[in-house]
């Protein structure tokens, strides 16, 4: 099986010299230096999350897919994840479908209902609806990358759709996985449509999230889907430097400094979790250290889980902008060369 590397980012608001935060703008700048670095470097796939703080200011991933899209050549390009729940299902489709005339081929969409309720408030949408919004708009999602005349009637809108049009058309349908951090609901749910599972994963053990994806193609096979289509995909926290102990220390602390100013960002305590550096061993899902032993953990993880793709979050706390792009050059000219020789890729 083909197993793709790439990157996420979430954009990473750089720090001053004084250690104050400095500017998102030059942040979302950084973010698009950083898609040409992992094409240049061979890497397959770049996608774009979505939040709406200082630090990580990333909060139209459609906007960056459609400016990668025509600044790239090669590299496979995403949301990961639009907030499904709290946006607009047909214009995430239609500027989807805008990149993806652009860049044909190269242009997927994740869908999800995001880690914090902090969008709800925002678009002025109450989040006791997170279930109903988040089901009806992909449903609605799905309708307008299968026909290009929707006629549509759910939940969350007041009016229904008779044979509406909805364009531009991408060349071929759009690739649309379903997002998810680990509910079961929400593995069930992307079998039961058909659709590549996404697994958003902050920590744990490469046990526990192997059992989601024998769940998933459990549910998938009862469904009568055919096999080879049950894919899945896994986006972690992870880090490549030239010193595998070294590489871990760093990424320990930008991890710790993303928590504590994350969560109070949104109104929260801001503490990090305890015993994080756990996380950061072989058998567990955060993917910092050395080029070998990253090559050999994400390996481990293809065997196990069967995934076809693999992307990291490199650029949390303040990490420094050169850090970033030394760190997806290893990703792409040492770690990739590795696991594509030992899969049979080359």
């Amino acid at each position: 099986m083909t197993l793709e590397l790439g990157v996420y980012s979430f954009g990473n608001t750089p720090r001053t010299a004084d250690g104050s935060s400095g500017s998102t703008a030059q942040a979302i700048r950084n973010v698009l230096e950083a898609v040409h670095v992992a094409e240049q470097v061979g890497l397959d796939f770049f996608g774009f999350g979505e939040h709406h703080t200082p630090s990580m200011p990333l909060s139209s991933p459609t906007s960056l897919v459609n400016a990668a899209a025509a600044s790239t050549q090669r590299i496979g390009l995403g949301t990961t994840v639009t907030v499904l729940s709290t946006d607009e299902p047909l214009r995430v489709f239609e500027q989807m479908a805008t990149a993806a005339a652009i860049a044909p081929g190269r242009v997927e969409i994740v869908a999800g209902r995001g880690s914090s309720d902090i969008t709800f408030s925002l678009f002025d949408l109450d989040s006791r609806n997170y279930d109903m919004l988040f089901r009806s708009k992909l449903d609605l999602l799905i309708a307008a990358n299968d026909n290009e005349r929707v006629t549509f009637k759910g939940p969350h809108r007041q009016r229904a759709l008779r044979d509406a049009l909805i364009v531009p058309r991408p060349e071929q349908p759009l690739k649309i996985w379903l997002g998810t951090g680990g509910s079961p609901e929400s593995v069930l749910r992307a079998a039961e449509l058909g659709l590549p599972m996404f697994l958003g994963i902050l920590g744990g053990t490469v046990d526990h999230w192997t059992q989601y994806g024998h769940a998933y193609r459990q549910a998938w096979a009862e469904l009568g889907h055919p096999a080879e289509q049950a894919e899945i995909a896994v986006a972690v926290h992870g880090f490549v430097g030239p010193d595998n102990r070294q590489a871990k220390v760093d990424y320990l602390g930008y991890e710790t400094r993303m928590f504590t100013t994350g969560a109070a960002e949104v109104g929260r305590t801001g503490m990090a979790p305890t015993g994080r550096e756990h996380n950061y061993e072989p058998g567990a899902m955060v993917f910092a250290g050395g080029p070998d032993e990253i090559a050999d953990r994400i390996l481990d993880l293809h065997q196990k889980l069967g995934h076809s793709r693999q992307i990291l979050q490199m650029d949390v706390g303040g990490m420094s902008h050169a850090t970033f792009l030394k760190a997806i050059e290893l990703l792409g000219t040492e770690v990739l060369p590795q696991v594509r020789k030992e899969l049979g890729q080359l």
